[in-house]
């Protein structure tokens, strides 16, 4: 069997057809490619793509689509609710088969490189691919935002690890690295009040002393005029979906809210909502095998 890598870039345009569309262009037309989906929002300005392929294949659409991005998407004008420091904001690499996750660290020190020196952007490796520990975390890397980095970036702690140590004037900076599976999951609540979400969030996130494996933050979804708790799970057998929706439940109660509805972010895995759906249905002695589209 092949080889195969899951690449899911983020794109900070999530309200223009025309850019988004010629971004996916870019991804289409390499050969060996696989486009899975595409997730855009008009709140977070933001686009998730997710394609997968032999390693070769996969991080040269990934070089091409942020080469598009480059060219399309002015970070000057860009606002949106979802944290952000360029037009391709972030790059992971996940390994899905025949592949390691050193393969994937590798692969995206190549592609980090090739962004550098040929599209002059600054580029902060992270999670598996960082090289320091105080960039593991994507947040950290992206703190400030855009705006924040265009100064931060000339102090020596904020020195990009590949590229120019100042922002491309159109395209800001961007994150490469690779990971294992993450589910993008966020939670919607009956208020305006963003300062509730952000309280909830800190309560579930690991670096607040919450769940492991979950990061959090509260954001405003202006067009709905509602709050949001958007959430990354990066382990989710170790924190399973169900038990951090309890708990942002139970602690909207407290405010007197509720959770209006919730929503997934790209793919997630199978066993994921399996998990999720024997927790709340309490099935008793259910296979995975139990599923038709396991059968088919």
């Amino acid at each position: 069997m092949s080889k195969l890598v899951e690449c899911v870039p983020n794109f900070s345009e999530g309200r223009c057809r025309e850019t988004i569309d010629a971004i996916l262009d870019e991804v289409k037309k390499v050969a060996g490619v696989k486009l899975l989906n595409v997730q855009s929002d008009s709140s977070h300005n933001r686009t998730v793509v997710t394609f997968v392929g032999e390693p070769a294949a996969v991080k040269e659409a990934a070089f091409a689509s942020c080469a598009k991005a480059a060219e399309l998407i002015d970070m000057e004008q860009h606002h949106g609710a979802h944290p952000r420091i360029g037009a391709t904001d972030v790059i992971p690499f996940i390994p899905v088969r025949e592949t390691s996750l050193d393969e994937c660290v590798e692969l995206a020190n190549e592609l980090g490189r090739e962004i550098g020196e040929k599209l002059n952007i600054p580029v902060y490796m992270y999670e598996a691919a960082a090289k320091r520990s105080d960039r593991k975390n994507l947040p950290d890397v992206r703190k400030g935002q855009y705006e924040g980095l265009k100064i931060a970036i000339r102090e020596p702690e904020r020195k990009p690890d590949y590229g120019p140590a100042k922002m491309h004037p159109r395209a800001g900076a961007t994150v490469v690295g690779a990971r294992q599976f993450l589910i993008a999951y966020n939670i919607n609540l009956s208020t305006s009040d963003v300062k509730i979400a952000k309280k909830i969030a800190n309560n579930i996130r690991e670096a607040k002393g919450g769940f492991k494996y979950c990061r959090a933050m509260g954001v405003m979804l202006e067009e709905r005029n509602v709050a949001q708790v958007t959430i990354n799970m990066i382990n989710y057998e170790g924190t399973p979906l169900h038990r951090v929706f309890e708990t942002v439940k139970n602690e909207a109660a407290r405010y007197g809210i509720n959770i209006i509805g919730s929503e997934i972010v790209g793919l997630v895995p199978m066993q994921a909502l399996i998990d999720t759906a024997d927790y709340y249905l309490r099935l008793e002695g259910f296979d995975r095998k139990q599923v038709m589209e396991e059968n088919i």
